[in-house]
């Protein structure tokens, strides 16, 4: 008889990384469809992100994790509620502002995610995912800190436009996001149905209580075959 495999809080472990997938999917789409890539928008798109990306990830830790690996991402959802609300309420704080918290909360959130990815990596199936969005934050916060906060280059060919640093880390921003957006929803449906696959794994076909035979007709006969005919060949010489 197979056994009722009683479902884990663990098996809905896929929903956190496809609801993150979500809001960094709200945050692309707003910064890349608003030609306005001001510190403004920057400040009010990251400070949603980070708040609702760190509540899940808190939630996550709660649920979810023991040990270290959950006390570094309770740490990383702390940070990310933290500086998403400095980011809401400091929304006009210019693009210092938001280079300063875009890069704080890169910075320490990607170091502590990916160190929690290094340490997990033999034991749990999201540590991959956690090495490699750890890594895309480090790599943002690197690349925030390479632009001069004072960078401009004007454009007359492209219709009198100028290029300045806010553009560029504003769409550097929604680039991350975007990317962050495909490889969790891919993260997260690839947990979802490694946990489904063990599950099968583990109940087991149909029938598997038995003698451990093929169940295949005439297996009883066969393992028998030499003892039944050296019996019906002594009845026959009887008779």
């Amino acid at each position: 008889m197979a056994v009722e495999r009683t479902e884990s809080p663990r098996d809905r472990a896929w929903i956190i990384p496809l609801t993150r997938s979500a809001v960094a999917l709200v945050a692309a789409v707003i910064i890349t469809f608003n030609a306005n890539h001001s510190p403004l928008l920057g400040l009010l798109v990251f400070g949603g992100f980070a708040v609702l990306t760190g509540v899940l990830v808190l939630v996550f830790a709660l649920l979810w994790l023991t040990g270290v690996v959950r006390t570094l991402f309770a740490a990383i959802g702390g940070v990310g509620v933290v500086t998403g609300v400095a980011a809401l309420l400091l929304h006009s704080g210019g693009l210092g502002w938001f280079l300063t918290l875009v890069s704080l909360w890169a910075v320490v959130t990607g170091v502590l995610e990916l160190y929690a990815g290094i340490r997990s990596r033999r034991r749990l199936p999201a540590a991959r995912d956690w090495m490699t969005i750890g890594g895309l934050s480090v790599l943002m916060a690197i690349v925030f800190l390479l632009v001069p906060p004072d960078f401009a280059k004007h454009y007359v060919e492209e219709g009198d436009q100028t290029l300045t640093s806010a553009v560029i880390l504003v769409g550097v921003f929604g680039a991350y996001a975007a990317i962050v957006c495909v490889y969790l929803a891919i993260g997260g449906f690839s947990l979802k149905w490694g946990a489904q696959d063990q599950a099968v794994e583990e109940a087991g076909p149909d029938g598997a209580e038995g003698s451990g035979g093929t169940g295949e007709p005439g297996d009883a006969d066969r393992a028998g075959g030499p003892d039944r005919r050296g019996a019906d060949e002594r009845r026959k010489g009887v008779s």
